[in-house]
């Protein structure tokens, strides 16, 4: 396999199938990338809109085309030396009648030759559900579903078939149970007798039919998070790995695929054994591989989530992240430090929330511990507890005592989860589990203490008990705080914390504000030792905010004083408009603050005030926004007890605003436009880091334009590629720098660099990262390293920090750097003649260079010298 130069993130649905991407096959090899990278290509849920639902591992999916247009895509990618990389799903199923897995286990119970493959207590404290599993399917509590007639006996698609339906739901019946040719009106439950004979039915099953509500509290089944349609599954058992591979492995196999991202990694009870299992089959099957498709090893990469000076561990045998932890680091770095404290403040007078972003994470797990993984929870209690009861020195530590302490230690757990099993403990899980311990004690109740630091001993590693009791413990723990973490940061404090928006994604540390250009080079050349082939991303199907909204409202760090007074009139305008309740303004003033950044950072570059339909058009895309962002902060409504009231009062704010050219609008509007061109050059430095630094560029679908979207289904909406293809071929000479709103610049940007590391791979792939000294007047806001090989180079340059650099005379300018005193240090190596990757120009390098005239009429500069 040739290591990958560049890759195209698809989304394939029904509306985009294979078939469609095998048309664009040219452009994307004319854009200059080397593999389409998938996602989940494997049967889904019927129109699944990104296919990590997965019913079906062993068959790829029909609705966008099945294996033989899967076969075709390929041929028509070889033909244009393009590779596939596919995303596949190994930590959960869905849920259902498409799902014969699934639906096996619910028809035999623990006879199932099924019944291992998912995660199911079949022994829980509830002797209700010993041998059953529950399923919180039902829309009221199942008495009342029952006697409303909503739980019926029928027959399935063939006759001779009975089964259990509610609404869409199907549900087996166990064999021999009931005689196919059984009366269903003896079953009516609209009769009292068909309903107890119903009810006696639905107590003979494998499973028992619950009020969706129980599922927190009672579910004996670990989920995908806390969604009831997805199951996890026991991927570490031989049996269910071969299943849930058999056919991806094949297709390495035969050459149709060429690497893989593995979704949700942290789910797996032992990562690093599954990834090194998962290598060796792939190693051996490279000698299977037909001539004519490219040679292993397979490029393998894996969904992780990175916590602040976090490094994922080189014993996997990954080529690294999908590039979450390359996004949050070319965040920071464009954020001002100077910014940080004004705008905390900011946000803690305007809505009252904590300052700090750890109080805010703090109550968001304790709250998501309680509601969403109660029944999780009490599995590791129960498994603790059994430790507990192997010794006489422990067994009068009751249950209640370890749920309270193990609720302390994943309050304060400071990573998504440790790797740890018996007798093999890194340095870093020993941190990590050391610095919760000592914050659990801190906040525990006084005759707690001794049992945080017991807990910790449980949970070390350390061989203490029987290795079985130990290890399920471990991996019980595990595999809950790595879900109550993303639950409780990403889908619930995110939301909540408001001093700046493009501080929380997917991936990031909100707690770091920004970081140097030092820093950045430092980790940079972490990068390159360690993970020189992981993927850099900067925008990605689960990003809150796209990559050029982000880089937009980082501007605001350098416009704190500015932003504050512009949030406070605002707020001031928008009251009369907004309604109120015992709490206060609806919506709230931190609701407004966060609204407001999210109009200022999205806003559509070529939206006019006058434009009806386009406004209307970008008014439905902010109330779907705000819909999902205030249900998600779990504040004032959520997914499971909606506050309509709240979010009609919200939704109708919206409406307001976008119906006219209040002042309100004509001042978000104005404050949009003028900060754009910083966001816009900001833009184009994040494209150029993430084309340049070490690893492997990616490029997210649509993003070779301007990414101004918002978080699903926003962001996953469909793609002109048509115009994208038309405008492939523009130069800087046709305009583009003067008409950079249109966003063939950054296209241009793309291309210009991804033709460069086709011509010069090795030099990226393999090139040392030296950064590049500045000084001067202005050298804060110069940004410049060198990638080196043998007597290869290209020097990399951009305006950083630029808001300084807007023109006042002309706002669609884009800022460039007015200092000819700043200077660019050039060291010996990197002497010699350079041609201006993008501009056409010659520079000789010197020992000190103007970092204007290496930046030229642009704010980012790639310049190349090659080896002779």
């Amino acid at each position: 396999m040739s290591l990958p130069r560049a890759t195209m993130r698809l989304q394939f649905h029904c509306g985009f199938t294979f078939a469609d991407a095998r048309s664009l096959a040219p452009y994307f090899a004319s854009l200059g990338i080397s593999h389409i990278y998938a996602s989940p290509i494997m049967t889904a849920r019927p129109g699944s809109p990104h296919g990590y639902d997965v019913v079906d591992p062993t068959r790829v999916n029909p609705e966008l085309g099945g294996e033989a247009e899967l076969l075709r895509l390929v041929e028509e990618l070889r033909r244009h030396d393009l590779e596939l990389i596919v995303d596949i799903v190994p930590n959960h199923m869905a849920v259902g009648s498409g799902n014969r897995w699934w639906m096996d286990v619910l028809a035999q119970g623990r006879e199932s030759r099924y019944a291992e493959y998912f995660d199911i207590d079949w022994n829980p404290p509830n002797s209700d559900l010993r041998g059953k599993l529950l399923l919180p399917v039902l829309g009221r509590p199942y008495g009342e579903a029952l006697d409303s007639g909503e739980i019926t006996l029928a027959r399935g698609d063939d006759a001779s078939i009975l089964i259990v339906r509610y609404f869409d739901h199907i549900f087996p019946i166990a064999a021999g149970d009931i005689a196919a040719d059984t009366a269903l009106g003896d079953f009516d439950p609209a009769a009292s007798q068909g309903r107890a004979r119903l009810h006696e039915l639905l107590e003979r099953q494998h499973y028992r039919l619950a009020w969706w509500r129980l599922a927190n509290d009672e579910i004996n089944w670990r989920r995908f998070f806390d969604i009831n349609e997805l199951a996890a599954l026991r991927v570490e058992d031989d049996e269910v790995f071969e299943a849930v591979h058999t056919t991806v492995l094949r297709l390495y196999a035969d050459g149709v695929v060429d690497g893989l991202r593995i979704d949700h990694i942290d789910g797996l009870s032992q990562p690093e054994i599954y990834c090194r299992k998962l290598r060796a089959r792939l190693s051996a099957l490279d000698e299977k591989r037909p001539a004519h498709a490219p040679p292993g090893p397979a490029y393998l990469v894996v969904e992780k989530i990175l916590a602040h000076n976090e490094a994922l561990p080189m014993t996997w045998l990954t080529d690294g992240t999908t590039g979450y932890d390359f996004m949050d680091q070319v965040s920071a770095l464009q954020h001002d430090p100077a910014g940080e404290r004004p705008l905390t403040e900011l946000w803690h007078h305007v809505s009252g929330r904590p300052a700090d972003f750890d109080s805010e994470e703090e109550l968001a797990r304790r709250q998501i511990l309680e509601r969403s993984f109660s029944a999780q929870r009490d599995t590791v209690v129960e498994s603790l507890y059994a430790i507990a009861r192997s010794s006489l020195a422990t067994r009068d530590c009751s249950r209640a005592a370890i749920r309270r302490v193990l609720t302390e230690i994943l309050a304060h757990f400071p990573v998504y989860r440790m790797y740890a099993r018996v007798d093999h403990v890194s340095p870093s899980d020993r941190a990590v589990l050391a610095q919760a311990v000592g914050r659990a004690r801190q906040t525990c109740l006084p005759g707690d203490k001794w049992l945080v630091i017991r807990l910790g001993e449980w949970l070390s590693g350390k061989r203490l008990v029987l290795d079985a009791l130990q290890n399920g413990a471990l991996a019980r723990f595990q595999q809950l705080s790595a879900p109550l973490c993303a639950k409780a940061v990403e889908d619930t404090a995110f939301y909540r914390y408001g001093r700046l928006l493009s501080r929380n994604d997917v991936g990031f540390d909100a707690r770091q504000f920004a970081c140097s250009a030092a820093e950045f080079h430092r980790e940079m050349k972490a990068r390159h030792t360690d993970f020189p082939h992981a993927m850099l991303a900067t925008a990605t199907h689960d990003h809150k905010r796209g990559e050029d909204v982000r880089a937009r409202l980082a501007v605001l760090s350098e416009l704190p004083q500015e932003w504050g007074r512009a949030v406070g009139r605002w707020i001031a305008l928008a009251s009369p408009q907004c309604t109120s309740d015992e709490t206060g303004l609806v919506p709230s003033p931190g609701d407004l603050a966060i609204a407001f950044q999210t109009i200022v950072g999205a806003w559509p570059l070529d939206l006019r005030l006058g434009d009806r339909s386009a406004l209307d058009a970008y008014c439905q895309r902010i109330v779907g926004w705000q819909q999902k962002a205030l249900r998600e902060a779990k504040l004032h409504t959520d997914w499971s007890e909606p506050n309509e009231a709240y979010e009609r009062a919200a939704a109708e704010f919206v409406a307001w605003l976008f119906a006219g050219r209040s002042p309100l609008l004509e001042d978000i509007a104005a404050f949009a436009h003028r900060i754009a061109p910083a966001g816009a050059a900001n833009g184009l430095a994040q494209v150029l880091l993430k084309l340049t630094a070490p690893g492997v560029p990616d490029i997210y679908q649509g993003t070779e334009y301007w990414d101004l979207s918002l978080v699903d289904p926003d962001n996953r909406s469909s793609v002109d590629f048509a115009v994208r293809r038309k405008s492939q071929d523009a130069a800087l000479s046709d305009g583009l720098a003067a008409q950079w709103p249109d966003g063939r610049l950054k296209q241009f940007l793309i291309k210009r660099v991804l033709a460069l590391r086709k011509e010069m791979p090795a030099l990226f792939s393999e090139g040392i990262y030296q950064p590049l000294g500045t000084a001067g007047p202005m050298a804060a806001h110069v940004v410049a390293f060198a990638r080196l090989r043998q007597d290869s180079a290209a020097i990399i340059a951009f305006c950083h920090h630029n808001a300084r650099f807007m023109a006042a005379d002309d706002q669609r300018a884009l800022p460039f750097l007015q200092c000819t005193n700043t200077e660019i240090h050039i060291p010996a190596e990197c002497f010699g003649i350079y041609s201006d990757v993008l501009q056409g120009r010659t520079l000789l390098m010197q020992p000190a260079m103007k970092a204007s005239a290496i930046l030229g009429a642009l704010p980012v500069a790639v310049l190349t010298r090659r080896s002779v």
